[in-house]
């Protein structure tokens, strides 16, 4: 996290989800939107696969195939009602990804993305994972950034995001590059997340149970 002097850092009011929405959430969906959704997601690489934490290489091949690959991931994506998705968690190991930030939105593929600028402001938020199902950790990310990269067919492409769309393309490169959410979580969180993981049960910060009050009579500390 920088130090600068103008940063700023709030707190985002409510869940967000660069990926789609929890599993809880999801239940409310007609049945062929649910059997659509886990259709998707059994395709989507899980916590464990250590594809997931491997850099992928740069794309130097452009034409119809990789077009197809990307419509293809914008597929999945909107099947598993997800807003991002990197090509890595699908088991391909070069630098792609697809976002769609908002049922308006066009999906949008990008190639060989990087980073170029990141803001001083950063909001920390719950982010969830469609590769880390039933977990979700306070994640702070810049409000704003500028990604270029390539489109599909090989030309230049600059995006300047804010809100959900830069945290979405913030999460996807961090995939592209071996990084999970888990990795940019506070401590306690990331180790409460990983026993929900390894245990097949669920974990959120803000679902946590609220702490005892402490006893009236206990010392107040500075």
């Amino acid at each position: 996290m920088s130090e600068s002097a103008d940063e700023t850092t709030v707190r985002e009011p409510e869940h967000v989800d660069p990926e789609g929405p929890g599993d809880e959430r999801a239940q409310a969906l007609a049945e062929e939107t649910l059997r659509r959704r886990a259709a998707a997601l059994e395709r989507i690489r899980k916590f464990g696969d250590p594809v997931l934490k491997s850099r992928a290489a740069e794309i130097k091949d452009f034409g119809p195939e990789l077009e197809r690959e990307a419509q293809r991931m914008i597929a999945i994506m909107r099947d598993a009602i997800g807003v991002g998705l990197a090509a890595t968690q699908l088991g391909v190991m070069h630098r792609l990804l697809v976002f769609q930030a908002g049922p308006d939105a066009t999906p949008t593929a990008v190639a060989n993305p990087v980073i170029e600028w990141l803001s001083d402001e950063e909001v920390i938020a719950e982010e969830g994972c469609l590769s880390l199902p039933r977990v979700a950790v306070d994640v702070e990310r810049p409000l704003f950034a500028r990604v270029t990269g390539v489109d599909i067919r090989g030309e230049p492409l600059q995006i300047e995001a804010a809100g959900l769309e830069a945290r979405v393309l913030q999460h996807e490169i961090d995939h592209l590059d071996g990084v999970l959410m888990l990795d940019r979580a506070p401590r306690d969180q990331r180790k409460a997340a990983l026993r929900a993981l390894r245990e097949g049960g669920e974990y959120s910060p803000s679902a946590e149970e609220p702490a005892e009050e402490e006893d009236a009579t206990a010392p107040a500390t500075s």
